[in-house]
């Protein structure tokens, strides 16, 4: 079976009957619309690839068996890292793979490959982890079950058990966390939070939406990379691209018609490094029974660059006010946690 969608150019191809609902593979060439000025392809873009594969493999999977018919929604993302760039004119090679389902759940892992279509380079420029949930087509707030897998091993099931309960724990302790809102502030000095803080404000309509009327996940994150894109850009004013992103929570759906305001804001700084925190709130203005909610929050990291593409000092942020100096030392500790996980060690180390 091949599915073709222009619009998207994604290329969808099924693998042998035995299989194919767990696997997926899709091709999508980098156009210009796809990156920044400096050619570098938005990490927003591949955040909606990714999802897109994520959604489709999913989907297809809650509906293989006889039952009630059902769209997967996206629930979280485990934290993604963006391990080589990708440029306009090459082609992005998306697998995904169904690698555990609980009662109420599916994980899908998803690869990116970058293609240079001239030279036959391919590079690994993304692995992300994606849970998905089965909401009901008859209503879209109520929760199906998964039909179940097949594991080769019994280490892989209790292994997915594992990272399934931890997502679950994280994803409930941060639903209530952030619940503040960035607000503008007049004058503000170089450096500071204020300076670079920004916000965009984007009516849902249809083209967001899935048939079912409530938002792609792959939309939401393309808008906040944009939003934390220009947080990193206005904080340093040189190229700057995405360099992972933490785990992205969907706290709740957002339907069309809804105002969406997704807000960044610098919380820390390294030597080469950026953090930037982006919420999304959703306000139901065409529903008086509804208050402004929290719909996602995550944190993104970005480094700056040379013309030539290498790494360029970052301008140290200046917090100014108690909860921004709390968020800098926050940031601090998550920075040194994920360099001491790259290092091999098991404790930050300052």
């Amino acid at each position: 079976m091949l599915v073709l969608r222009w619009g998207a150019s994604l290329k969808v191809l099924r693998k042998g009957a035995d299989e194919a609902c767990l696997r997926e593979k899709a091709k999508l060439i980098m156009r210009p619309d796809d990156a920044n000025v400096a050619g570098n392809v938005h990490g927003g873009t591949i955040l909606k690839m990714i999802e897109e594969a994520g959604a489709i493999i999913s989907t297809r999977h809650c509906n293989s068996q006889n039952g009630e018919r059902c769209v997967a929604a996206l629930a979280r993302v485990e934290r993604t890292d963006f391990l080589s760039p990708m440029c306009i004119g090459e082609v992005a090679h998306v697998s995904a793979e169904i690698t555990y389902t609980s009662k109420h759940s599916v994980e899908v892992q998803v690869n990116v490959m970058s293609e240079n279509i001239l030279t036959g380079t391919k590079k690994l420029t993304n692995k992300a982890t994606l849970w998905y949930v089965p909401l009901s087509l008859k209503n879209v707030d109520k929760v199906l079950e998964v039909p179940p897998v097949v594991y080769s091993r019994h280490e892989q099931e209790e292994e997915g058990r594992k990272r399934y309960e931890a997502q679950k724990l994280e994803r409930m302790e941060t639903k209530w966390r952030n619940g503040d809102i960035v607000q503008p502030v007049l004058n503000p000095e170089p450096n500071t939070v204020s300076y670079s803080q920004s916000s965009l404000i984007h009516l849902v309509g249809p083209s967001d939406c899935t048939l079912h009327g409530f938002v792609h996940g792959g939309v939401t994150m393309k808008l906040m990379d944009e939003v934390a894109g220009i947080v990193a850009a206005r904080h340093c004013k040189t190229n700057i691209v995405t360099a992972s992103v933490d785990a992205i929570n969907f706290h709740d759906k957002i339907r069309k018609g809804c105002v969406i305001t997704i807000s960044g804001r610098m919380t820390f700084t390294s030597n080469k490094s950026m953090e930037i925190e982006v919420l999304v709130d959703a306000d139901p203005v065409v529903d008086n029974s509804q208050k402004r909610y929290r719909a996602a929050s995550a944190f993104f990291t970005y480094v700056s660059l040379s013309q030539e593409g290498k790494s360029l000092p970052v301008p140290q942020l200046v917090p100014e006010t108690e909860d921004e100096k709390k968020r800098f030392e926050e940031g601090k500790g998550r920075y040194l946690q994920m360099k001491a996980k790259r290092q091999g060690r098991t404790e930050p180390q300052p």
